[in-house]
């Protein structure tokens, strides 16, 4: 009687492998191809000026094969104990089972935890997750050896898990110091959120409060209000008068953080297997579900097309930062003289760049957008560590065989990027480019370059 007791108070899951589409096949695998192609692409064209200027030392993304060929990645973030946990249960349909992440009235979740799909169930530690290279998780070792011991990673066979990882974060507590978690907390959350395709803030009725970690948070997410789901769980605890005012409370609280025009779009609902609390509003949380899962399915289904936009994006200010350095060095040759000290030439240069055009040079001459360019005080600290002489300009970085490098990140953002979009767009296989199929008898022509 127990067992049919909880049995009936348990939600229908049906609705979730509907709208996420479980029951089809896996479209994925037509990826393929193109996933290969865009590899291809990164590494010809893009990752050459990347290493030539040393990309990865101003922004310190680096990005690697597993990147390009993982999995979208959902984030969940939050104050603790607000049922992110529970929400990843739920999705997975975990309730119940030996494999369910850990839940509980107080701060749980201490971990950094990534459940990625798997053959079998297993769990894997941070340390061989980083040693890894076929995984996106490489990069994650900077962060020293007492994070890679809080993170960790879980392997399952499950029909979502196929299309989509998730990461479940620790809860934000606003009297704990990041000294004390022993590691960089904010830092390590940039990295996820510089990769999350989906971010989901969780909130619950008793947690609206904003400290400074919350707001540290929110800092972090500027610039990717597009991602950002804010989600108010446990909503079937209150009655609905309580629940609009909690809902009017949410918004006072984060109203301050988050600047964008239009208001954020907050998901109501209660997600975690048990039935809605009765007298309370199931038809609307039912309804706010959905469309969550209809929000999740959708970056699900434009996986390749967002991430040859990344890509595409990423070459964008790889091919930015190398215009720049060209041009610092082609100031610092144009001002050294016979009688000059390289040091106080180069220093002036640096400390107002301003003064000789460098930024209004790059948008006069090749028609980049000023809302991209970088910050100023980003290349004192670049060319710190890395001396002006280690750079040839942008004329000297050509070969007879692998052509010059403007050309080649040029031809990729402006061309073959698209055109594979177009070919995924379309539902063709992308192939050979007609430069790789035939060989170039013509020089591509370039559209943002002045004659």
């Amino acid at each position: 009687e127990e067992e049919e007791d909880v049995i009936s108070v348990l939600r229908d899951r049906s609705h979730i492998d509907e709208t996420l589409r479980l029951a089809t096949e896996e479209k994925a695998r037509d990826y393929a191809a193109a996933l290969e192609r865009l590899r291809k692409i990164y590494h010809t064209s893009i990752k050459p000026m990347e290493q030539a200027y040393k990309y990865n030392e101003l922004r310190q993304h680096e990005i690697s094969d597993g990147e390009i060929t993982s999995k979208p990645m959902v984030l969940f973030l939050g104050p603790w104990s607000v049922g992110k946990s529970s929400m990843i249960n739920y999705l997975l349909g975990l309730h119940d089972s030996p494999y369910q992440l850990y839940t509980g009235a107080e701060p749980t979740t201490s971990e950094f935890t990534v459940i990625m799909h798997g053959e079998k169930i297993r769990s894997v530690e941070g340390i061989v997750m980083a040693a890894d290279s076929s995984r996106s998780f490489s990069p994650l070792e900077k962060f020293g050896q007492n994070f890679l011991e809080k993170l960790i990673g879980i392997e399952m066979p499950h029909k979502l898990l196929e299309r989509v990882t998730f990461v479940d974060t620790p809860g934000i507590i606003e009297n704990r110091k990041q000294q004390e978690r022993g590691y960089p907390f904010n830092d390590v959350c940039q990295w996820f959120i510089d990769r999350a395709d989906l971010i989901f803030v969780v909130f619950d009725p008793t947690k609206l409060d904003v400290g400074l970690e919350l707001e540290m948070l929110f800092r972090q997410l500027k610039g990717r209000e597009s991602q950002i789901r804010i989600i108010l769980n446990k909503a079937d605890n209150l009655a609905t008068q309580d629940l609009m005012r909690v809902y009017g409370a949410l918004f006072w609280s984060l109203a301050p953080l988050i600047n964008v025009t239009e208001p954020p779009r907050v998901y109501v609902s209660s997600f975690w297997p048990y039935d809605y609390a009765p007298d309370t509003s199931r038809d609307l949380f039912k309804r706010e579900e959905i469309s969550l899962l209809e929000d999740l399915n959708q970056v699900i289904e434009n996986r390749m097309e967002n991430k040859i936009a990344f890509i595409r994006q990423h070459g964008i200010r790889v091919r930015i930062h190398g215009l720049l350095v060209d041009r610092y060095v082609q100031t610092f040759k144009e001002k050294m003289s016979f009688f000059s000290d390289p040091e106080l030439v180069f220093q002036e240069i640096v400390d107002d760049p301003d003064k000789f055009y460098i930024f209004k040079s790059i948008l006069a001459k090749t028609n980049v957008s000023k809302f991209d360019l970088p910050n100023r005080d980003a290349y004192r600290d670049f060319f710190g560590i890395n001396p002006i002489t280690n750079f040839k300009p942008l004329s000297a970085q050509c070969s007879y065989i692998g052509g010059c490098l403007l050309d080649k990140i040029e031809r990729a953002i402006t061309t073959e990027l698209p055109a594979l979009l177009s070919s995924i767009n379309s539902g063709k296989q992308p192939g050979l480019s007609s430069c790789e199929a035939t060989g170039c008898g013509e020089k591509p022509k370039n559209r943002y370059r002045k004659n």
